[in-house]
């Protein structure tokens, strides 16, 4: 069966899967009792293609008005304008002077010329009653005012259903229906031939069930979609930095409004549409929008600024002019919403043995049908009564009809793929109250194969609460703490090196000390530039001062694939200066001059290079990150098209940087390590500090090996091949070091691999990986957009933790297969060897749809909500290899059908004088014991069916409330059919003997299975 299902339904990934494959197993899946419900948590394709045309559409639209930009442009350059435009009576009593639908135009269009007419961004921004510096007051009347005449940045989502429309798409079932139609004549044909209520009973009981079985699958089915729709909402909280009264403030990208101020920097998205006020390098990435790849430079002559898109490079400030629905992202996002997420692999391959089962009870019930009827014939011609046929005999070719079809949904096991879905979902909800946010629900089930795990140092394996703690100064190492940094500091550092050292730190920085509401001092920024910018304020160095003090003429801000930071500013005197800073041996060797011990500008010679070297290599040794901070006079003329000079600079000195390790790091390591799974360190950070860090961690071992990024580039297939399986560290790594790391794990090792990431750098390592894990703290939007799994407090502990749920997932999903293909099995052979050979079916329609209750809604509940244990990380890890349905799976799966057929065939053969059964209710109370014993069978498979290799199946079963209840509601509501409903369920009042044996028989399968786990596979 699994090379089967690998070979038709292996073709879906756990993302990115191509059309083509998700196409072919739906058209696989031919055999559905109920669409609406089987495929309601798989992609809607047709949703897909539509998204991909408003892109289409998008692209083409923006070119044009990109085109018609440029030559507007030309055209208008030094005429006057005149505007046709008359503001709103509504928008002018309001206060404004320019409406939503305008200013849509305006950014949607790019239309230079309307924005030159409203006076460019400056009047806009007046017209919007706003201002650059300080952006929107913050009064509740004017942003109620607002709100009403530009609306509100939020996008149309799709309604939740209601618990009828479930009740309604439950009802979908085919085989439901169809059994509806068999009770309706049922009822008719009963009332006529032996009347009121007498007659009613059958297709009353069917009609019960029916409903019954519609009930518990709704109430299921709704509870998941309001778990979905929460997780949904998480998934949406996105916050920006604003301006408003003046204040920078975080708030979320739902409450912003036109004429708001936001600050964007490299890896945000666009919260809204705007125009571009002021920045730096701006690199926009609107393939979200467009399906173009190729990335928009923004400039004030090209302001327009999208909302969805991403910022790939650079900073900026923008100021917001359409909101919501209005903007084409709200409008693309709506139908890209209703495509909905790609089914998991686990789904796609229970769809697959859903199919096989249901192609084979097709086929049983099918011969069972023909094989009643048959029977009913020969009875017929032995009487010699063929040709005269009674209500009676139409009843009971009605009840074999009956019987066939609920063969049918008994083995259509439509509860597996939907089991899936149960599990991720409980599975999700409570991850999120583990800090871990899933983003793409296959994560979960993957994560639990996981072999490796390439995590980032910081903030991952840190804490990311950086403070300068040493400093090597005009070659004057010093400590610094707390207060008394400054008297000690200044002590014999010349005035002339301070000075320049603050001039770097406050303006080489992607950072800002701002005022915050409750007008209090707040450093905004990495907590690498925060950390820096600290120490300058620690230093008595005032930042708006020094920022006013020069003018900043263009800005290099930090990446990760150049390990630096870069700007020039204009001196007061006219003169240009450029400061640098990042990676220490990068700058060092940059620079050709140091600030000496007097203060004075002195060529670099060997003697102090290998000082400084020294000194980085000692500040690494206390696992301290290291930074080299460095300026140079550029002349007196620079452009701000010209780059930022790479060399000849003077060096101004080391800071390092303390980022202590988080506890239970190394706890959470050893964890893994236990679990076999390999935990490697991927960081920007010098080879000497990763070393230390990793060593602290435990992750770096005697005999692994810790490499460079530029080194490891170098090397070939061969030696890559040699090195991959001991690599431990890799320091100074680029994002496609990262890249190709996870590519040759995943291809040539076939290891299953989870990759941690924040930047925008990191997406392509994410997106490549398995599981992809984003830092909800310092992770950028668009890492975060790339990841499957978005860790919220940025802890490794909690990585570990979502190890632990996937294999959780797994394990859960993998025991409610094997309990339903048990019930599947007896179920088919029991009814269908019956038929054959004694010409009747011992379970009927009524009592094959409460095992297909037990065995669906509630077997789902019981099994695929278990909670993890800590025993499921001292297992090995399954592998991108491991076989779904297990050998050990088909031993317990195979031993109890076998124990329960046995059982079942014993009662119908010998249980008439086992239990003394004479007298015209004997073949009803047999019937009874049959379907009594089967049930508690079940019953007691459920609870052996928690573990599948472990003899001890109780150990935390009263942790479970779900299990518990759901086996406690199945054994009180067996004791009322059997005892209160027989008239509809076809079943007799039992004795306390009967009773016993019933649930004694049930009982006996738990000793059965305990002893088949001993059996080695």
């Amino acid at each position: 069966m699994e090379s089967y299902l690998n070979e038709n339904f292996g073709e879906v990934k756990n993302k990115n899967s191509s059309e083509e494959a998700l196409q072919r197993w739906r058209k696989l899946c031919w055999l559905v009792k109920n669409r609406k419900r089987r495929f309601r948590f798989t992609a809607n394709l047709s949703k897909r293609f539509e998204a991909e045309a408003i892109r289409r559409s998008n692209q083409e639209k923006f070119r044009v008005a990109v085109l018609v930009s440029q030559a507007a442009l030309q055209f208008i350059h030094g005429l006057n304008l005149s505007s046709q435009y008359s503001v709103p009576a509504e928008v002018k009593a309001a206060g404004y002077k320019i409406c939503a639908d305008e200013l849509g135009s305006i950014v949607e269009g790019r239309d230079v010329k309307k924005l030159k007419i409203h006076g460019g961004v400056e009047g806009i921004t007046n017209k919007l009653n706003t201002s650059i510096s300080n952006g929107i007051s913050i009064s509740e009347q004017l942003l109620n005012q607002r709100k009403e005449i530009y609306g509100i940045n939020k996008f149309t989502e799709s309604p939740v259903q209601g618990f009828l429309v479930f009740v309604w798409e439950a009802l979908q079932d085919t085989t439901l229906m169809i059994l509806a139609a068999c009770a309706f004549v049922s009822l008719i044909v009963g009332i006529i031939v032996e009347g009121w209520p007498k007659g009613a009973h059958d297709g009353l009981g069917i009609v019960a069930s029916i409903l019954l079985v519609v009930f518990v699958t709704a109430t299921s089915d709704y509870k998941q979609s309001l778990q979905f729709k929460d997780l949904d909402r998480e998934k949406k909280k996105i916050t920006v930095q604003v301006t408003r009264n003046g204040c920078r403030q975080k708030i979320s990208i739902y409450d912003l409004l036109p004429g708001d101020i936001v600050h964007l920097s490299i890896g945000d998205q666009v919260p809204a549409d705007g125009l571009f006020v002021a920045g730096f390098s701006l690199l926009i990435n609107e393939s979200s929008l467009t399906g173009e790849s190729e990335p928009v430079n923004i400039t004030a002559a090209s302001p327009f600024l999208l909302s969805g898109t991403k910022v790939q490079d650079g900073t900026c400030k923008m100021l917001v002019t359409t909101v919501g629905m209005r903007t084409q992202w709200g409008k693309l996002l709506a139908t890209l919403t209703e495509g909905g997420d790609d089914e998991t692999p686990l789904q796609v391959k229970l769809n697959g043995v859903a199919t096989i089962i249901g192609k084979i009870g097709l086929f049983f019930a099918v011969v069972t049908f023909a094989v009643l009827v048959q029977g009913l014939f020969s009875r017929k011609l032995q009487e010699g009564s063929q040709w005269i046929w009674s209500g009676d005999d139409a009843m009971e070719i009605l009840e074999f009809f009956a019987i066939a079809v609920t063969i049918v949904v008994v083995a259509v096991p439509e509860g597996l793929p939907l089991a899936v879905t149960l599990s991720l979902a409980f599975a999700m909800k409570k991850m999120m109250n583990d800090k871990a946010l899933v983003r793409n629900l296959a994560a979960c089930e993957t994560m639990g194969s996981a072999t490796t795990i390439c995590s980032d140092k910081t903030g991952t394996l840190t804490t990311n609460h950086m403070t300068v703690v040493k400093a090597c100064i005009c070659g004057k190492v010093k400590e610094v703490g707390g207060s008394k940094v400054s008297s000690n500091f200044f002590s014999d550092i010349p005035d002339s090196a301070v000075r320049i050292l603050l001039q770097s730190i406050f303006n080489n920085t992607g950072g800002e000390v701002v005022k915050n509401k409750d007008d209090k001092i707040e450093v905004l920024g990495t907590p690498t530039e925060t950390a820096l910018l600290e120490f300058g304020l620690l230093l008595g160095g005032d930042f708006q001062l020094e920022r006013n003090a020069s003018n900043l003429v263009k800005v290099e801000p930090f990446n990760s694939l150049k390990k630096r930071m870069g700007v020039i500013i204009e001196l007061p005197d006219g003169g240009f200066r450029a400061h640098c800073k990042g990676a220490s041996e990068i700058i060092l060797a940059a620079c050709d001059k140091v600030i000496d011990s007097n203060g004075y500008v002195v060529p670099l010679d060997i003697e102090s290079i290998n000082d400084l070297k020294n000194t980085i290599e000692q500040f690494a040794c206390e696992a301290l990150r290291t930074l080299c901070l460095a300026y140079m006079e550029t002349g007196t003329e620079f452009s701000a098209e010209s780059p930022i000079p790479v060399t000849g600079y003077t060096c101004i000195g080391i800071v390092g940087i303390k980022d202590p390790v988080r506890p239970g790091v190394r706890e959470s390591v050893a964890i893994c390590r236990s679990a076999g799974i390999i935990v490697r360190m991927v960081t920007g950070d010098n080879i000497t500090t990763a070393k230390a860090i990793a060593r602290e961690c435990g992750i770096l071992t005697d005999n692994g090996i810790a490499i460079e990024g530029p080194e490891f580039r170098e090397k070939n297939e061969e030696e890559l091949h040699e090195i991959i399986p001991k690599l431990q560290v890799m320091a100074r790594s680029s994002p496609m070091d990262k890249h190709t790391l996870v590519k040759h794990l995943r291809t040539t090792f076939e290891d299953v691999v989870a990759v941690t990431g924040d930047g925008t750098n990191d997406a392509p390592a994410l997106h490549e990986a398995d599981i992809g894990l984003a830092m909800g703290i310092a992770g950028t939007e668009v890492a975060k957009e790339s990841a499957d799994v978005i860790i919220l407090d940025d802890n490794f502990s909690t990585i570990v933790t979502v190890a632990k749920w996937g294999r959780s997932v797994y394990i859960n999903i993998q025991k409610f297969v094997q309990f339903q293909l048990t019930v599947n099995i007896v179920a088919l052979i029991v009814n269908f060897t019956s038929a054959c050979l004694t010409g009747n079916a011992p379970l009927t329609a009524v009592q094959l749809l409460w095992v297909n209750m037990i065995m669906d809604t509630l077997g789902a509940l019981a099994l695929a909500t278990e909670p993890p244990n800590d025993d499921l990380m001292k297992r090995p890890p399954v592998g991108r290899k491991g076989n779904f349905i297990s050998n050990v799976m088909w031993r317990n799966i195979l031993g109890q059908s076998l124990y329960q057929f046995v059982i079942i065939w014993y009662l119908q053969t010998r249980g008439k004088t086992a239990f003394h059964l004479d007298g015209p209710d004997s073949d009803l109370i047999l019937n009874t014991l049959i379907f009594n014993s089967f049930v508690f069978c079940q019953v007691f498979n459920e609870i052996s069916s928690r573990e599948m290799e472990k003899i001890n199946v109780f150990e935390g079963i009263l942790k479970n409330y779900v299990f518990v209840a759901v086996l406690t509601c199945t054994a009180l509501f067996q004791v009322i059919i059997v005892e209160f409903l027989g008239t509809y369920v076809n079943t007799s009042s039992l004795s306390f003997q009967q009773w016993f044996a019933s649930i004694f028989l049930g009982f006996l399968g738990m000793p059965i299975a305990a002893s088949l786990k001993m059996i080695p596979v």
